[in-house]
């Protein structure tokens, strides 16, 4: 398997053979391993290599690599991920095939998400509502952890370094005789640096996760998986200040005693049936999210929310055709209800503080065709029918062919919807804030259209154009005489469309190098869209010693400059200003001391960029890792 693979722009495959024998699972409801040379849709794939060379220790840091992702890390706060200029809360985040977003704000926050050192991601871009409902208007992501059988034996490592930073991760997985299992915990901890501008408050954190895997697979007709995870996160974090008459009013400013916690637990229950050698196969699978989040400062709670996902699945596959032309039928079914509260430190008559929920039944069907493995051609639908709001199908349709000379044409068409969250609906915040019941769901349009190009072992280069438009779009309005903002839905539409460009070449098999480029022109209302940066990049060049025994990693990471919004006018109402152009780089490398024993380090920030993602909160300076990991 290809360690970074693009299928729509093939950016860092190592060639097109190598692609063309990549899979993916997240593409299909049928659970089947998908070619990548058979999508027309964007894919990328992340595998455990790739982490591991790069150093990853967050997910949100190597997502950076893939085209069309844009990261606005908060710091002491919420880490977004956008997808090709889509908002952070249209993409759908699945963890072991879990739903993981927070029921109540409405997206995942990538800044809990540790990286596991036997685990794979699978990025996939455009409209996938046709697919999974609601929320995966820009895409789906989905992380995996490795099963037993692909990663046996005990994994320990231990790290240290800057800002009084130490990490540790643990691994045990194996199969014993009809029982595949794998169980890993990990721990981050760092004493921070300060994240106000001129301030001196260290903002730290402890992130802690743990997960469990296992499936049982008494016989080859049957099999019954399970998966548990955990994660927490206590954090300090700094206000902005709220004080009209400070000349740092609207910035973020140390405050002393300031904390939050965030508190997940996931479950999924899966037993899969196959019949009729393989052709026909149904799955049936139950999964839980509960989430907490509490906000405190120096008198107590001063704020939080509780969200809980339950979720059934049906899906059942009928596979027929023999030689060259092959058919794949799915049927899927998704009975979904969301629960969710806000949780006050006293009772107050502007917060609703009780329980409510909201019900989904979604019915999906989708056919693939498969011609000499050449040529892919397939399309879903899907109907989701809501109690709260109006019932909506969304659909799409991709294709895909691949030339004896190593081309590739794909191009694929969806549409997506996103329903809103509870904070869009009933948030409140005193003078600042409050919800709308009234609200329509989001709704999407997109097409793409692209070509790759592998020269045997040497290099793979792909290039995509896509193009999007979002309608009834959730805005924040201001209405006079309070101007308490409000959200509403905008009346026009909102544009996105850009290239992306990916190229990975081998030249020789001491080096591995991997770029990524994407233009991207989002416009709200005609308004540069906000935390999304027209131009951005990033440059992985990687060199092994000739028995592979070390290896060193070369990153640079480009973000071009970006819009956020300030609330530094008394009124609430935000002004838009701009953030810098940044360059990170990274290098990394590994010795392994023994096959069992190896010895690494890093270097983050090398020129020591100070630089902003989210506007007056500021960033880690040069900081410089190291420890030590064993296998066996």
């Amino acid at each position: 398997m290809a360690s970074l693979v693009v299928a729509a722009s093939p950016a860092l495959a190592e060639d097109a053979d190598t692609i063309a024998g990549t899979i993916v699972v997240t593409a299909s409801r049928s659970g089947d391993p998908v070619a990548l040379s058979q999508l027309g849709a964007s894919v990328s794939v992340i595998d455990a290599d790739t982490m591991a060379q790069r150093q990853t220790r967050f997910v949100s840091d190597i997502l950076r690599d893939v085209p069309g992702i844009a990261v606005n890390r908060g710091i002491g706060g919420l880490t977004q991920l956008r997808l090709r200029g889509a908002e952070g809360n249209h993409v759908l985040v699945l963890i072991d095939g879990i739903e993981v977003s927070d029921p109540y704000q409405g997206e995942f926050d990538f800044g809990s998400l540790i990286a596991d050192d036997a685990a794979r991601i699978e990025v996939l871009r455009g409209q996938q509502s046709s697919l999974y409902g609601s929320d995966a208007i820009g895409g789906v992501i989905h992380y995996i952890t490795a099963s037993g059988a692909e990663t046996p034996g005990v994994q320990l490592r231990a790290e240290g370094g800057s800002f009084g930073s130490y990490a540790g991760r643990a691994r045990i997985a194996g199969v014993s005789g009809d029982l595949d299992y794998a169980l890993s915990s990990s721990w981050v901890h760092t004493d921070g640096t300060p994240t106000a501008r001129g301030g001196n408050r260290d903002i730290g954190l402890d992130n802690v996760g743990a997960t469990a895997k296992l499936a049982w697979s008494p016989g080859e007709t049957f099999r019954l998986s399970a998966v548990g995870r955990y994660n927490l996160t206590d954090a300090d974090s700094n206000n902005s200040e709220l004080d009209t008459g400070s000349p740092l009013f609207g910035y973020l400013v140390d405050s002393p005693g300031v904390t939050f916690r965030n508190e997940a637990y996931y479950a999924l229950l899966r037993g899969e049936l196959s019949l009729l050698d393989g052709r026909w196969t149904t799955a049936l699978s139950g999964q839980i999210a509960d989430t907490t989040r509490k906000g405190f400062n120096a008198d107590g709670l001063d704020f939080g929310n509780k969200g809980r996902r339950l979720k059934g699945s049906l899906e059942s596959t009928i596979r027929f055709g023999s030689g060259s032309v092959r058919h794949r039928v799915t049927g899927a079914l998704d009975i979904e209800r969301e629960e969710y509260r806000t949780l006050t430190a006293s009772p107050s008559p502007f917060v609703f503080d009780g329980e409510r929920h909201s019900d989904n039944l979604g019915i999906v069907g989708q056919y693939d065709l498969t011609v000499d493995d050449a040529l892919a051609i397939g399309a879903s639908v899907r109907r989701d029918e809501n109690n709260r709001f109006a019932d909506t199908t969304t659909w799409r349709a991709q294709g895909s062919y691949r030339f004896e000379t190593g081309t590739r044409l794909h191009a694929a068409y969806g549409t997506g919807v996103k329903n809103p969250g509870y904070f869009d609906l009933y948030g409140y915040s005193d003078g600042r804030y409050i919800g709308n019941p009234g609200l329509k769901p989001e709704r999407s349009k997109g097409w793409e259209a692209g070509v790759e190009q592998g020269w045997g072992d040497l290099a793979t280069i792909g290039v995509t154009w896509f193009d999007n438009q979002l309608t009834d779009e959730v805005f924040i309005t201001y209405p006079a005489p309070d101007y308490t903002a409000t959200p509403s839905n905008r009346d026009n539409r909102s544009k996105q469309h850009g290239i992306e460009v990916a190229l990975s070449a081998r030249p020789i098999p001491q080096l591995r190098i991997d770029a990524a480029y994407t233009w991207l022109h989002a416009r709200e209302n005609g308004a540069v869209e906000q935390r999304r940066p027209t131009h951005s990049g990033s440059l992985n060049v990687t060199g092994f010693s000739r028995d592979e025994r070390f290896s060193a990693t070369f990153t640079a990471r480009y973000n071009g400059r970006q819009v956020d919004a300030a609330y530094t006018d008394p009124s609430y109402v935000p002004v838009l200003v701009s953030l810098q152009e940044y360059v990170l780089i990274n290098l990394s490398a590994e010795y392994r001391i023994t096959p069992a024993v190896s010895l690494f380090g890093r270097v983050e920030n090398l020129l020591d960029e100070e630089y902003e993602e989210v506007f007056s909160s500021a960033t880690p300076g040069r900081g410089a890792f190291g420890g030590v990991s064993v296998r066996f």
